[in-house]
């Protein structure tokens, strides 16, 4: 197991419990207590959690952006699902914005295959993705480098988006609702989505259902401005219900079944 790997794992374990021990994770992880001691010592000095005596604990993470290990650790498969489904709204000659996010990191991932498309995108993950995509083409914004989410932002980005135009924009953010849209707790993060929510024809939110009903300090986008979302079947259905009376077309992506997902 790689050492990335092994540290999302180790995050996913602390959030679910709360407090681990370095005795337990070694056994889980099949490694050595000095091998855990140096992981948790790493992801500490990261602010990802905090080392207490013979382990660690999760830190409060209410109001703070999370980094974007802690993005991996959460509801992985069913990112995977969804970008399953979103790339089934692509098609050949298409250009498209491709925001920040882990669930938008995977959707690079599974459109490397359709031909002619443009991709526009702030995320440096995602240009990484698909830099030795021949079939496709890449354009940057400008920005200032922001590390949690391995993203360019600021007013360079938003004036580099300004007299763009695509087909769609595919974007992510912690929290939606159908009372406040998207949401984001970093305001400059924010100011940045809302502009490449504006370049596109169609907006279109990709959001596991640990984002669902969660709302957090700034808002992206209001849930009227969105027009289809693509989430998994853990979601919240009284929230799903709130999505739809703002006219958000809601598509499920099923984890354990076909890619793709359904409309509901």
């Amino acid at each position: 197991m790689i050492p990335a790997e092994r540290r999302r794992l180790i995050l996913s374990r602390t959030r679910a419990a709360g407090v681990v021990s370095i005795q337990s994770l070694a056994d889980e992880l099949g490694v050595s207590d000095l091998t855990v001691r140096r992981d948790l010592k790493r992801m500490a000095d990261e602010g990802l959690l905090v080392r207490t005596r013979g382990g660690a604990s999760m830190r409060d993470s209410a109001a703070r952006e999370l980094s974007y290990l802690e993005k991996t650790a959460e509801a992985h498969d069913e990112k995977v699902a969804i970008a399953a489904a979103a790339a089934g709204l692509i098609e050949a000659g298409d250009s498209v914005i491709i925001g920040p996010g882990t669930s938008t990191l995977e959707l690079a991932n599974q459109i490397k295959l359709v031909p002619d498309l443009t991709v526009v995108t702030n995320s440096l993950l995602v240009i990484d993705a698909l830099m030795n995509v021949a079939n496709i083409q890449v354009e940057a914004t400008a920005g200032s480098l922001r590390r949690s989410i391995r993203a360019l932002v600021g007013p360079l980005t938003e004036e580099s988006l300004r007299s763009l135009r695509v087909n769609k924009v595919f974007m992510s953010g912690n929290g939606l609702s159908g009372k406040r849209g998207l949401t984001t707790p970093e305001v400059t993060v924010a100011a940045s989505d809302r502009a490449l929510a504006a370049a596109g024809d169609r907006r279109i939110v990709l959001a596991d259902h640990t984002k669902i009903g969660k709302d957090t300090m700034w808002q992206t986008i209001s849930a009227a401005e969105i027009d289809t979302l693509v989430t998994d079947d853990k979601a919240s259905n009284s929230e799903l219900d709130a999505l739809r009376r703002e006219g958000v077309e809601v598509m499920i992506a099923k984890v354990a079944g076909p890619t793709g997902g359904r409309r509901a």
